[in-house]
């Protein structure tokens, strides 16, 4: 666990986590926004209650690694960086501009903290399975976390990425899955029906929990369990969360995959994250 503000409540580095996101999109007018609303409380979770890293060292050895297999929710692991200050606040301004270090898609080698570079759905468990490998020939005491969608549940690399982990037994690896229900073509469970999860992953050798990906309390214990867990298996929670939470006139868009907010809208959404009360 990092050891940076721990006077801060993790609901609060959630709403944060949202503003910081709700910034940024307004530069652009568009984004994958609702998404990053979705996964701020997981975001927050992740980075202020269950890695390590050193805010000055975004390469630190010992540092664990959070990887985004999702490229296009960049805008919300900036945010997350952002609240961290691995990055600093000032540059979400340039989101997604020329010559900027936070490119709308992610990419490792423009941006400190992002462990990967996103883009073509899928890779990013079997990234995160290599890694692993290679931090126990290391004998590293790091975990890995990676963090990927229910879209990519539709992409075989991924279930061969999960057997992969399962047979090498990979303790430090901790999958984490936004289950929204939303991909750009629709409902995801409509495009791939990818249910029932908890028994597939198990049958691939995972320890798998199930939880509300916007309860924080839920997520705290699901990723200690998942860190404590004593079996050699790797581990996966499985967050079902909402597609813009906390903003309800977002939340209440029939399709909010990729979002178009009218200039009056993004102040509105801010206005309506600040009323937000820090728990």
């Amino acid at each position: 666990m990092t050891d940076i503000g721990h006077n801060v409540t993790l609901a609060e580095r959630a709403r944060r986590i949202r503003r910081h996101a709700l910034r940024m999109g307004e530069v652009q007018g568009q984004g994958y926004i609702a998404q990053a609303l979705g996964v701020a409380d997981i975001l927050a979770v992740s980075y202020f209650h269950a890695t390590s890293y050193r805010p000055e060292d975004p390469e630190w050895e010992g540092r664990d690694r959070f990887l985004l297999s999702i490229g296009h929710y960049a805008i919300a692991l900036y945010a997350a960086l952002i609240e961290a200050k691995i990055l600093p606040e000032d540059e979400l301004e340039t989101y997604g501009g020329d010559d900027s270090r936070l490119p709308m898609s992610g990419m490792a080698a423009y941006t400190p903290g992002m462990e990967i570079t996103g883009g073509s759905l899928g890779h990013g468990l079997g990234i995160a399975v290599g890694m692993c490998l290679a931090l126990k020939r290391k004998s590293s005491q790091a975990f890995v976390y990676t963090l990927f969608s229910d879209g990519e549940l539709d992409e075989g690399s991924t279930w061969e990425a999960a057997m992969s982990a399962g047979s090498h037994k990979l303790d430090n690896l901790i999958g984490i899955v936004d289950v929204n229900q939303m991909q750009a073509d629709g409902p995801s469970t409509g495009v791939m029906n990818f249910e029932p999860l908890v028994p597939k992953f198990e049958a691939f050798g995972w320890f798998a929990q199930r939880v509300d990906g916007n309860d924080i309390d839920a997520l705290v214990r699901a990723f200690d369990a998942a860190r404590n867990h004593r079996a050699a298996q790797p581990r996966i929670i499985i967050c079902d969360t909402r597609m813009a939470k906390g903003v309800p006139f977002l939340e209440a868009r029939e399709r909010n995959h990729f979002l178009r907010v009218e200039p009056d809208e993004w102040a509105e959404a801010i206005t309506i994250i600040d009323a937000g009360v820090a728990q």
